[in-house]
Parts: structure tokens; sequence; C-alpha cells
């Protein structure tokens, strides 16, 4: 299997590179295939999303850069599809489905933000109850399903990103347990890879990829299978820490992406 990496982020969205830059990095680091995963428009968070009014000339940016180095890499034009997303599909090659987001009185609440946002939303949202915040994760991200066009499924424990060494939760209680393992089993069913992300890692904020090691025995005991990616948002992270997962997922099988999509 060659090395590549189907989950990008460039200038389009909050990445801090341009498409070409990446491209000149990925063959730079002998890599087969790259694919580009913009944050899909998302208009009740304007944040960190692709504008409406770039989509076009993003997907024409990279499918010129598809031509430019077609004897080089295989490029792929595709993106990291919000559950909140309410963008025109038309024009991507692949999807991953994501969830960054609880939906709560009519708010949406930022997972990924920061400990301490997390903590304020759980006090402020769910009575000071973390586990119900994690339940409600779990259960948008069940709404995954309901994507009629998936690749494959991003980061699916997203919600510990600040809590590797248990710092807000104990992950081992039958509350959060039930609420990740109902979630995946309503996913496996999906026939689409889960990943291996090791996106928190290159921004400082874990030292392992997600998912935990015994949620990802668990994905693959009842049927489910992996990719691996590095949530990519610098040039320089496109490999970051692929050496660590085989260290991670010893024994778990990693399929190459670009199966999916040729």
């Amino acid at each position: 299997m060659g090395l590549s990496n189907f989950h990008t982020h460039t200038t389009y969205c909050d990445g801090k590179h341009s498409p070409e830059e990446m491209v000149l990095s990925a063959i730079e680091n002998k890599m087969t295939a790259i694919g580009f995963s913009v944050h899909s428009y998302t208009s009740r968070d304007l944040s960190y999303c692709i504008k409406k009014d770039k989509i076009a000339d993003y997907i024409k940016e990279i499918n010129a850069l598809k031509e430019k180095y077609k004897d080089k890499i295989n490029i792929y034009c595709g993106t990291e599809l919000d559950v909140f997303s309410d963008m025109d599909l038309d024009g991507f090659e692949y999807f991953l489905s994501a969830v960054h987001y609880i939906e709560k009185d009519g708010k949406l609440l930022t997972v990924d933000g920061s400990a301490k946002e997390q903590l304020s939303d759980t006090d402020k949202y769910f009575d000071g109850d973390i586990l119900s915040y994690c339940e409600a994760y779990y259960e948008t991200v069940k709404k995954i399903a309901d994507f009629k066009n998936a690749g494959f499924i991003a980061h699916f424990d997203l919600v510990t990103k600040f809590n590797e060494n248990g710092e807000l939760f104990d992950e081992k209680h039958p509350r959060y347990v039930k609420a990740w393992q109902d979630a995946a089993l309503h996913l496996i069913k999906m026939g689409i890879p889960f990943e291996i992300n090791t996106g928190a890692i290159s921004r400082g904020a874990r030292v392992t990829p997600y998912p935990r090691r015994e949620i990802a025995d668990f994905i693959v005991e009842n049927g489910g299978k992996f990719i691996l990616t590095s949530d990519c948002h610098h040039k320089d992270m496109l490999l970051c820490a692929f050496d660590k997962v085989k260290e991670i997922y010893k024994g778990i099988e990693i399929l190459d992406f670009e199966d999916f999509v040729k």
C-alpha cells in the first residue's frame, strides 16, 4: 500500500497552506495519493468552513492540480461533510462523514474548540453532567447513517479530544461506553471505513490518535474497517505519527482508501 492521506485541509477552510503547496509536500514525501477534504459549507458556523462563493473555485483548482501533477501523484477532490452542513454536493469525488457539534436548545455547541468550552457548555446546557454531553454527541454521530454520500467516518470519538488522560470524564464509565458502542454498531452497518486520525497529535492536543484502541478493537470485532489519515492542516503534517499508528494499532488491518475512490 502506498503512502496517502485523504483528510487534508487548505487555505480554502482552516488549513495553513494552498492546495498546490500540499501537493508538492506530498510528492516530496513520496506519497502516491492525496485527497483534499475542505470543511463543507455550514451556514450556522462560518468560522472554519469554505465560503459558499469559493466552492466552485476549490473544485476547479483541485481538478487543475490533478491534471498538472497526474504523472507524479493521484489527486482527489473531496469534502469533509458535517451532519449540519447545507452545501450542494455536486462536483466532489468523495466525502468524509463528520460531527463537530452538538445541537442543544437550537444552538450548535462546538465539540473540538477547547476543554474550557466543553465544560462551559456542559454546565449551561446539560446541568453539569458531562456524560449527558457525551451521549448527545454520540446520538449526533449516529446521524451520519442518514448520509446518502459517505466515504469514511471521521474522528469517531472527537468528543475525547481534551480527555486523553481522563481530565474531563471517565471513558470507562458504563454510560460513556454504551453511548459509543451504540453509535459504532449503528455506523458499522453502513459498510464504510472509520478513520484512524492523528490530527490532534499534529495540533498538540493529544499524543495518541482517535479512536482509542479499545474502540478500534470493538469496531473491528463487529465487522468495521479502518483507513489512516492525519486530518492535515499543515503541509509538514501529511504523515504525522503514521509510524506511531503501527505500534498502537498493531494487528488491525488498515485499508487503502484509494481503492474505494478509484
